[in-house]
């Protein structure tokens, strides 16, 4: 088992020359910042010798400071519970950096965004085309770099369409999206048909940006982050907050009382247990099953009563602050609970007797939608995407948080890789789930619920915190800054990396099975306000802008 020295030693070995600094800022989190051409070597050192997973990259602008543009590229060593963090300076007059896609393909949305919303030049990227910026931003303006107000709303320039894959020869284009009737958010891919086999895909997304983690830290404060935060997704609310939280709170050095830690774990189980319901529901939808949407949605509700009875809200229950929780579970609460989750416990093992003996279930979701374990770790997929094929990844263990380092559970694994895989652990995590809630409220210690929190929190610290949503691993880090606010905030949720296996899991289906496919992935889109349209004669593609559809 690696430990955070024995990480540092290695790299000095071999790098010695090239590394600026390094140092375990954090406790098990690794800072090491490299002259900028040492990058790609370095990496590839660290691909083929420890193996660490990717996980995001953020950008950073330093430039009233030293005149440089940060990048810092973000790993975790699960198994020895360590992050990484390379960091390069690039100067802010030429600022060329070397691509790490090409060797890590999970790397490339990321990297892309750093350069759309940071101005970081990318040299040897695979796949260089626009990808957060809208269609009709202007050229030469970038949204994080610091001069750029939080509330400036840029000339159109239509000019800057974003040109997505031509049709392979042979193949025809079929649309789904943005307006899908089984997708309940959406999304525009663009399909690479051969009669009723998909061959290829295009996917064009970020239309409806919002700018959280710019205002974030340009204008909220590090506690109204924590109600921002929660908004990143209608469902992992309450994920991203305590995210959140757990950065700031490691990063300044502040004790959460332990009450507080398992407040937080079981409003995350719960969260957990009602997200892998509604997704239950939604993918039987897809599949035309709409008895089990009903009955998976019935069985929902009481866990949303009890989230309001907790918090006042049945989402976005707005209890985390820095430092611990605004609200307690007091003691007279936890006999209602738990005969309330022993109830959705039957009902929800009933629910999964009946999808196990569905022979129309294993028809369609069986040897469907095949994402390797290979191609798995290697675009760096996670959450139920990525333990149904085998990998056994999940920050509750990885790199624990809240109260998970005194909980028993069993991670849901399976190897077959395709959607029946991905469902079987869903519907494992979602009974490990109730376990952990039980739990929870059986040892919660008495005690606070929230800590002390220092009147100011020091500036030019920094974290990263994992916390496992339903659909998977979301990552925030931190940089503490000055007024009472983040000089950095960088946010990873779940869909951002399964998203770019797409291509991989549809390729040779068929058309039909692409809606159930896309489903078995949970995925949360940015909504988009864009229609394109083919013309079935000529093959003409169309697209249409928010004030052509309106006028018409």
């Amino acid at each position: 088992m690696l430990t955070a020295k024995e990480i540092i030693e290695t790299l000095r070995t071999k790098f010695n020359n090239h590394i600026i600094k390094a140092d375990e800022k954090v406790s098990n989190q690794v800072f090491v910042r490299v002259v900028p051409d040492t990058l790609v070597p370095l990496i590839r050192f660290l691909s083929k010798t420890l193996s660490p997973r990717f996980l995001i990259n953020a950008g950073t602008d330093l430039v009233r400071q030293d005149g440089k543009y940060l990048v810092s590229y973000i790993f975790s060593f699960d198994s020895d519970k360590i992050f990484l963090c390379i960091e390069v300076a690039v100067d802010a007059a030429a600022p060329d950096i070397d691509s790490i896609t090409p060797i890590i393909a999970g790397a490339n949305w990321s990297e892309r965004e750093t350069r759309d919303l940071l101005g970081i030049n990318l040299r040897n990227h695979p796949d260089p085309r626009r990808l957060v910026l809208a269609d009709d931003w202007p050229q030469g303006l970038y949204p994080l770099r610091r001069d750029f107000p939080y509330d400036y709303k840029p000339p159109s320039e239509p000019q800057n369409k974003v040109h997505l894959k031509k049709p392979p020869e042979g193949t025809k284009v079929i649309p789904i999206g943005p307006f899908y009737p089984v997708l309940e958010e959406p999304a525009y891919f663009k399909l690479f048909v051969d009669g009723e086999t998909v061959v290829d895909c295009d996917y064009r997304g970020f239309y409806n940006h919002r700018g959280i983690e710019k205002i974030g830290d340009t204008k909220l404060t590090y506690n109204q982050i924590c109600f921002m935060a929660e908004r990143i997704c209608g469902i992992c609310g309450f994920i991203h907050s305590t995210c959140y939280c757990e950065a700031v709170e490691q990063a300044a050095g502040i004790e959460v009382p332990l009450r507080a830690h398992y407040i937080r774990t079981i409003m995350l189980e719960l969260e957990r247990i009602h997200s892998h319901l509604l997704w239950l529901g939604i993918a039987t939808h897809i599949i035309g099953f709409d008895t089990l949407l009903m009955q998976a949605w019935r069985i929902r509700e009481p866990v949303m009563w009890l989230c309001e009875k907790i918090s006042g809200n049945r989402k976005t229950y707005g209890m985390n602050l820095i430092g611990g929780v605004r609200r307690d579970i007091p003691h007279q609460m936890h006999d209602k609970i738990i005969t309330v989750i022993e109830k959705i416990e039957r009902e929800t093992l009933e629910v999964i007797d009946a999808v196990m003996g569905d022979t129309s279930l294993h028809v369609r979701l069986k040897d469907v939608g095949i994402l390797t374990e290979e191609v798995g770790r290697s675009i760096c997929t996670v959450g139920p995407t990525a333990r149904g094929s085998g990998i056994p990844i999940d920050s509750r263990v990885d790199h624990p948080y809240a109260a998970y380092d005194r909980i028993n559970f069993e991670v849901a694994v399976e190897s077959g890789c395709d959607i029946w895989a991905r469902t079987l652990v869903r519907l494992k995590e979602t009974m490990e789930s109730i376990k952990i809630v039980k739990q929870c409220l059986l040892e919660m210690p008495d005690g606070p619920i929230m800590g002390e929190v220092m009147e100011e929190i020091p500036s030019g610290r920094e974290a990263i915190c994992c916390v496992e949503a339903p659909r998977g691993e979301a990552v925030h880090y931190v940089q503490t800054g000055q007024d009472n606010r983040p000089y950095r905030w960088r946010v990873r949720a779940p869909t951002y990396p399964n998203l770019q296996c797409i291509p991989n899991i549809i390729k040779g289906e068929r058309i039909a099975d692409v809606p159930i496919i896309i489903g078995s992935l949970d995925p949360c889109y940015s909504c988009t306000e864009r229609m394109a349209v083919v013309d079935v004669k000529t093959g003409v593609e169309k697209l249409y802008t928010k004030e052509e559809i309106i006028k018409r």
